[in-house]
């Protein structure tokens, strides 16, 4: 009683008498209460240096651990219109399965022959460019023939030239024989001129040596004529060379000319073949784009385009798929503060949303309801939400408890890290004044960095 009332019973009631008031208002009610006050202090006492398990608490979600497992769109890398749906809602796929047929929508592509006549088109330049390698062919003939003719022409002029040296060196013989004759007819009609006056000669005798004096001054003279006619027959042909020379010179650079123009055509008709049969491939690829298909086994989850005739852009999402087969995973988020006590290879406890679950941070072991998890991967970057992501896996640990079928793709997890075991005053005296856990390397991640 708090005895405030102003009218109090224990002095207007006699409660002495009473069973009841003779078991509670005793003497020896204060000594058990002393005894539980004194057995609660020691146990608390003692509770304050039991171990606790530090942890780093992170919110997230389930997510797969390979990017390609996890839920995607399928686009259409070109614009269309649907023309017809293969699957509904909620339908199993393989990997090519066909999703959906789209038609065209670009004018350029509404040709029904467009990839037959585009051949046709690489057929017509592939002749023309067979046409110019014939061309080609034809003029490096004709320019291997013109160097043999040239070759023949500066052989037989050179003949010429040859013949013409000789004939100069004959008569040039001639012409020293001829001077020679003409001196000895000089001497022989002066002998002869000079006997005649003493009179040992006739005149018969001078006059014949006359005759035969003006005959060899007349060979003297016919044989310089023939001499200087050789010489002008060694110009001549000297001249014919280079007359041959500069004629076939000319013939030739035409061919080559012709020939280089040909190789030109013919660069440019190869050009304009790989450019089809760019087109070509580009056509065939984009007819094969009219039929979407599945890109893995999966679930359709939601068609994001609806309906026959609606028109797309390249890009735009018809429809969503969920792969059936993936590897979970549980994408969590922890502050700042708490990202140096992370580490890749640790063991983290892991609460599904929706799942049934008795948690003691403190006491992993006496926890019912959590999986173990290990880290895989930790992010450098913060995230929009102001927290760093950290991926977390099922735990490789054979022994541990495998995760829940039931859970699915995008449900919340809480994830508990376990870091150093500290007691339970400590603990509090931490949490009391505000510190983080106590920084520590896990020795896994020693033992990486030393090998």
């Amino acid at each position: 009683m708090l005895n405030i009332s102003k009218n109090p019973l224990n002095q207007r009631i006699e409660l002495h008498g009473f069973k009841s008031t003779e078991r509670v208002f005793h003497q020896r009610h204060y000594k058990h209460f002393n005894r539980f006050l004194l057995g609660s202090a020691l146990f608390a006492f003692v509770l304050l240096f039991l171990p606790w398990t530090q942890s780093v608490r992170g919110t997230g979600s389930l997510t797969t651990l390979s990017p390609e497992h996890r839920p995607q769109s399928i686009q259409s890398p070109i614009p269309g219109r649907i023309e017809k749906w293969y699957v509904q809602e909620g339908d199993y796929v393989e990997k090519g399965d066909t999703i959906l047929h789209i038609s065209e929508v670009k004018n350029e592509y509404f040709d029904p022959k467009l990839m037959e006549r585009t051949d046709q088109q690489i057929q017509a330049k592939n002749r023309s460019v067979e046409s110019y390698q014939s061309k080609i062919k034809s003029l490096n003939n004709q320019i291997a023939a013109l160097g043999n003719e040239r070759n023949l022409k500066l052989e037989q002029v050179r003949n010429k030239l040859l013949q013409a040296k000789l004939k100069v060196k004959s008569d040039s013989i001639d012409l020293e024989a001829a001077r020679t004759n003409l001196s000895i007819a000089e001497r022989q009609y002066g002998r002869t001129e000079q006997l005649q006056s003493e009179g040992l000669k006739a005149m018969t005798d001078v006059e014949e040596k006359r005759l035969k004096l003006q005959e060899s001054q007349a060979k003297l003279i016919s044989q310089e004529n023939k001499l200087l006619a050789a010489k002008n027959d060694v110009l001549n042909a000297e001249m014919e060379i280079n007359r041959v020379r500069v004629s076939y010179t000319d013939k030739i650079s035409k061919a080559e000319s012709d020939m280089f123009t040909a190789k030109s055509n013919q660069f440019d008709s190869e050009a304009q073949v790989s450019k089809l049969q760019n087109q070509y491939a580009n056509y065939e690829v984009r007819t094969g784009m009219y039929y979407i298909k599945a890109p893995q086994n999966g679930y359709i989850n939601k068609a994001v385009q609806g309906g026959i005739g609606e028109s797309f852009k390249e890009g735009d999402r018809l429809v969503g798929i969920m792969p059936s087969e993936f590897d979970m995973a549980v994408e969590t988020f922890v502050a700042p503060l708490d990202l140096p006590l992370v580490h890749v290879g640790e063991k983290v406890r892991i609460q599904f949303d929706g799942w049934p679950a008795i948690v003691f941070s403190g006491w992993p072991n006496a926890s019912y309801g959590t999986f173990g998890g290990e880290i895989v991967a930790v992010e450098t970057f913060i995230d929009v939400n102001g927290k760093y992501r950290v991926l977390v896996a099922p735990d490789s640990d054979p022994e541990a408890e495998p995760w829940p079928e039931n859970i699915r793709v995008g449900s919340g997890a809480t994830t508990i890290s376990l870091l150093d075991d500290v007691p339970i005053w400590y603990e509090l005296w931490r949490q009391i004044n505000g510190f983080p856990p106590n920084y520590y390397q896990p020795t896994t991640t020693d033992s990486k960095k030393t090998k």
